[in-house]
C-alpha cells in the first residue's frame, strides 16, 4: 500500500505546515529505516551491472571525455577518502565523480527507464549515491538502501508530476530523487533531507530544449549535473543551511510558475512509515541504444525484416505510418515537428530521438548496433534516406490510453504500423512493450543484463577485470564499510583517451 499525497500550490498567508509539505514527505520516506526486499536487492545489483556496461561503452566519446578531464582536476575533499572515476580508478571529490560517471553512464542512452506521467532515467540515481559512498566508506547494505530510496522517489514524482507539457527537462524530478537517496545513505534525519530535496529541486529545473530540435551533448550532462547538485545540496544541508519554502506549493515555487500554475492540483503516491520501497521492480532497462519509447519499434521492425523482406526496399514502399501515443508521436516522432529528424546529418543524440530513423534502419538491418545504427555513413546510405523520409507517426488514442494506464498488464510503449507498397499492399502489424520489458517475448533477468555487461565491455576490459567486477557487484549485500571501491571498473591499457580538450580548470 502507498499513501496518495494531495499537492497543491499555498499562498504564502496559508502557511503550509512543514510535515504537510511534499519535499517533507519525501524527506520522511528516505529516512523511514525500512528493510529492502531481497528482489530489491536483486534488482539493484542488476542496475549497477546496467550501468556499468553502457559507461564502458562510452568511455572516449567526448562528452565523456570532457568531463571526466574537469573532475581529474578536482581531487578528494577533506570529508573522506574521494570517490573514483570510472574506467581509470583516479580519485576525486565526490561530485565530481557523480559528474564524470554520470555522463558516462547516461551518454549512450542505453540504460533504465521509467514512463508514466513524464519521463525518467532511475539508473540515474546511481553515480552520486555510488561516488559519495565510496567517498565516506559506505557499506554495500547502505548503498542498496540508498538505490532503493532513490528510485522510490523518482519513480512517484515521475506518476504523478508531469514536467515535460510545461517544457520542464525531467531531470527535475531526478535531483530530489538523489538528494532523497543520499539522505538515506548516509543515515540523515528529517529535516537535513528537507533541505537537501528543496535545494536539489531549486539548482536542477531547467528547459527542455536540451531534448528539442538539433539536441547537443548536453542531453548526457543533465542528469549528472542534476546528480553533482544533489551531492552539494546535501554538503550544504548537513552544514546548516536552508533552501527555498514551501519549495513545491509556494505561491513562487516550482508548481506556481513552472508547472501547471498557481490552481494545480497533483496526488502523488508514497509509501507508508516501515512499507518497503520497491519501485524500482516498476523499472525496466533497454536493449537497444535507443530512447525507450523506440524500443519496441526496433523489435517490431527487427521482425517485419524477417517476414516482409519487400518492406526494406523504398523503390517498393508508398509510405510507413505508425500509430502510437501522443508522447512518442510529439517526442520522438513526426509530431515534434522536427526537421532534424529526418536530416541524414544529424547528431547521434537527434538519431536516438527519432522514431522515423529508428525505424527505417532497424527495419532494412535486422539488427541494432549501438554505434553502427547510428554512424554518419548508415544514416546518409541513399536508399535509408529515400524510406526515412516516408515514415510518419500519428497519435492513436487507444495507444495514449494505454500509455498512461497505471495496470502493468496494459500499459505499453508500442503501437501499429501500416507500410502501404506501390503495388497497393498493406503490410499491418502491432507491438505493445519491448522484447525486453518485463511482460515482453524476452524479459531481461541477470543473465541478460550480464550478457550485455560482457558484449559492451568486450575489447575495452580485460577478462579478468570483466569477472572481478561481476563477482564484487553480485557480493553488494555482502560488501563491508570501505569496500565499494570494488565497483569501479578499469579499462585495459591504452583504451581511455586522455588527449581531452583544454578548458578552464
Amino acid at each position: 500500500m502507498v499513501k496518495e499525497h494531495h499537492v497543491r500550490v499555498y499562498k504564502s498567508e496559508e502557511n503550509l505546515a512543514r510535515e504537510d509539505q511534499l519535499a517533507h514527505k519525501i524527506a520522511a520516506v528516505a529516512a523511514d529505516p525500512v528493510d529492502v526486499a531481497p528482489e530489491v536487492t536483486e534488482m539493484v545489483i542488476n542496475r549497477i551491472i546496467d550501468n556499468a556496461s553502457v559507461a564502458i561503452a562510452s568511455l572516449n566519446r567526448a562528452p565523456i571525455v570532457a568531463a571526466r578531464a574537469q573532475a581529474l582536476t578536482h581531487g578528494p575533499s577533506t570529508g573522506g577518502k574521494g570517490a573514483k572515476v570510472f574506467g581509470i580508478g583516479e580519485r576525486v571529490s565526490p561530485e565530481w565523480a557523480a559528474w564524470a560517471n554520470g555522463v558516462a553512464v547516461r551518454e549512450l542512452d542505453y540504460h533504465d527507464t521509467f514512463l508514466a506521467a513524464d519521463y525518467s532515467h532511475p539508473g540515474d540515481n546511481i553515480p552520486p549515491l555510488l561516488a559519495v559512498a565510496q567517498h565516506v566508506g559506505s557499506s554495500g547494505h547502505d548503498l542498496i538502501r540508498g538505490i532503493a530510496t532513490g528510485y522510490e522517489i523518482q519513480v512517484n514524482l515521475v506518476k504523478a508530476i508531469c514536467l515535460h507539457k510545461h517544457k520542464i527537462d525531467h531531470v527535475a524530478h531526478l535531483g530530489p530523487s538523489a538528494a532523497a537517496g543520499l539522505g538515506t545513505l548516509l543515515g540523515l534525519d528529517v529535516e537535513t533531507i528537507f533541505q537537501s530535496v528543496g535545494q536539489a529541486l531549486h539548482t536542477t529545473t531547467a528547459t527542455r530544449q536540451s531534448r528539442k530540435g538539433e539536441i547537443s551533448t548536453w542531453k548526457a550532462h543533465a542528469p549528472a549535473f542534476a546528480g553533482k547538485m544533489a551531492v552539494e545540496a546535501v554538503d550544504r544541508a548537513m552544514r546548516g543551511q536552508t533552501s527555498p519554502v514551501p519549495i513545491y506549493e509556494g505561491e513562487d515555487g516550482v508548481i506556481a510558475w513552472l508547472l501547471d500554475g498557481p490552481d494545480a492540483s497533483y496526488t502523488v503516491p508514497l509509501p507508508l512509515p516501515g512499507e518497503a520501497k520497491r519501485a524500482i521492480l516498476d523499472t525496466y532497462t533497454k536493449e537497444h541504444s535507443a530512447e525507450y519509447q523506440a524500443q519496441a519499434w526496433i523489435d517490431l521492425a527487427r521482425k517485419l525484416n524477417r517476414e516482409h523482406p519487400e518492406a526494406t526496399d523504398p523503390a517498393n514502399v508508398a509510405s510507413v505510418l505508425i500509430k502510437t501515443s501522443h508522447h512518442t508521436h510529439n517526442v520522438i516522432g513526426s509530431g515534434a515537428n522536427d526537421p532534424q529528424k529526418y536530416s541524414p546529418t544529424a547528431s547521434r543524440e537527434t538519431l536516438d530521438h527519432s522514431i522515423p530513423y529508428i525505424f527505417t534502419v532497424a527495419l532494412q538491418d535486422g539488427s541494432w548496433h549501438h554505434v553502427e545504427s547510428y554512424s554518419p555513413e548508415r544514416a546518409a546510405r541513399p536508399d535509408t534516406v529515400e524510406l526515412w523520409q516516408m515514415v510518419t507517426t500519428e497519435e492513436d488514442p487507444e495507444w495514449t490510453r494505454r500509455y498512461h494506464s497505471l495496470d502493468i498488464s496494459e500499459k505499453s510503449f508500442g503501437g501499429s504500423v501500416e507500410i502501404t507498397l506501390t503495388d497497393g499492399t498493406i503490410i499491418t502489424d502491432e507491438i505493445a512493450v519491448a522484447d525486453a520489458h518485463p511482460l515482453g517475448a524476452r524479459p531481461f533477468a541477470r543473465e541478460q543484463y550480464i550478457n550485455k555487461f560482457r558484449t559492451l565491455a568486450a575489447g575495452l576490459v580485460e577478462e579478468a577485470e570483466i569477472e572481478r567486477f561481476l563477482a564484487a557487484v553480485e557480493r553488494l549485500p555482502e560488501l563491508a564499510a570501505g569496500e565499494l571501491d570494488q565497483l569501479n571498473i578499469s579499462a585495459a591499457p591504452g583504451v581511455i583517451d586522455f588527449n581531452a580538450p583544454k578548458g578552464l580548470f
